[in-house]
């Protein structure tokens, strides 16, 4: 009987399963290691004819782990996607260098780092006394093994890992997380340049929807207090100067102006100087933003406190649950989108909201606390029920 073999048609050291059993008793004996590959993961369904003209191994190697080649495309170079190794210079990029690609800046020591434009992640591994500017990131932002660093972030989440000192200006649409980290100090986000709105569009997040102030220590210790706030004057220009004036980002306006940030300036956990509040809640609609702005400029002028916002999207029974006796009006507003919602602060508020309202937002679709008896009952109302959509 003739000899009866089996030829592997991947590689021999893969021991993947696909192969074929033939019957060969003319041709040449086949040595395994013409079909062995250099990695692993490879498929190859092979038949040999014995008859026909002879086959090259090496077509049938691999060299690579599950590699898709693109040649049609443009090649992308994954060093324009990673600052790495940097001493004392001012670097980053410049708006529309990403255009939601994710980011890695790693080893860098002593920097000024501008990174103005939207990303899908950023990581930050083992960097020390830097300066840095992230735009708004889709997912998360991760520092890791970081010491003495200074930064103003927009991300979905905020995490670090390993930290020491860091002073973060930032806004964060979930709760940001702090694990294994010491020294970490937090100011609400202020910052622009001519393109930030629209990269906070591109990146989805929402400039009302910042929870700066609600960290989450992963690894507390009892009697320590590893977070905690940056004193309410805290300027990002002090922490974090603008570019040098001769390096590419001169020609990129940019202002740390609270007055012109994107992002409201809340004053977050800090303590409330009053305890008279009030919660003005503006339905989507054309000037639904520009509107919410307004009305922060409005109240700043009479020295009321912006204390935190949400942007949130609402069902009828939400309505009706949350702000009860009023609903009745309020359920065919939201229709049209999410709504905007403030709470302000300091003595006489509800007054003030309610003539702002009238004089200013005449004929808009917006709720305001009636009275100061009941503000404080509508604020805990809608921001806990935000808070349980948003999983906070």
């Amino acid at each position: 009987m003739a000899p009866r073999w089996t030829l592997r048609t991947t590689c021999v050291i893969c021991h993947n399963n696909n192969t074929n059993t033939n019957t060969n008793t003319n041709g040449p004996q086949v040595d395994p290691k013409d079909y062995m590959c250099n990695n692993n993961n490879i498929n190859t369904n092979t038949n040999i004819n014995t008859n026909g003209p002879q086959v090259d191994p090496k077509d049938y190697m691999c060299n690579n782990n599950n590699t898709n080649t693109n040649t049609n495309g443009p090649q992308v170079d994954p060093k324009d996607y990673m600052l790495a190794g940097l001493r004392g210079v001012t670097a980053g990029r410049l708006p529309g260098a990403l255009s939601g690609q994710q980011f890695v800046i790693q080893e860098c020591e002593d920097c000024d780092i501008f990174v103005l434009d939207h990303s899908a992640t950023v990581t930050i591994d083992d960097c020390v006394n830097c300066r840095v500017v992230l735009g708004p990131a889709k997912g998360s932002v991760f520092f890791r093994d970081c010491r003495d660093v200074k930064c103003v972030v927009a991300c979905q989440q905020f995490r670090t890992r390993d930290c020491k000192r860091m002073e973060v200006f930032l806004c964060c649409a979930t709760q940001p997380i702090i694990e294994s980290s010491t020294g970490m100090k937090f100011g609400c986000f202020q910052y622009f340049y001519p393109e930030l709105a629209f990269h906070f569009k591109d990146a989805g997040l929402s400039v009302f929807n910042n929870n700066w102030s609600n960290v989450h220590d992963f690894t507390p210790v009892a009697g320590e207090n590893n977070w905690s706030l940056l004193p309410e004057a805290s300027a990002v220009l002090d922490a974090v100067p603008e570019p040098d004036p001769e390096s590419e980002f001169k020609a990129v306006r940019i202002s740390a102006d609270p007055e012109r940030s994107i992002v409201p300036l809340t004053r977050g956990g800090r303590r409330k100087d009053s305890e008279e509040n009030c919660l003005v809640v503006f339905f989507a609609g054309e000037y639904a933003t520009a509107n919410a702005r307004k009305l922060v400029d409005e109240t700043s002028a009479r020295g009321l406190v912006l204390v935190q916002t949400k942007e949130v999207s609402m069902r009828p029974d939400d309505v009706k649950r949350v702000f009860q006796n009023s609903a009745e009006d309020l359920v065919d507003w939201i229709t049209q989108g999410a709504v905007i919602a403030l709470e302000l602060s300091g003595d006489g508020v509800v007054e003030a909201c309610r003539n702002i309202a009238s004089d200013v937002f005449s004929g808009t679709k917006l709720f305001v606390s009636d009275n100061k008896s009941t503000s404080s009952r509508d604020v805990d109302s809608f921001f806990n029920f935000a808070d349980m959509q948003m999983g906070l």
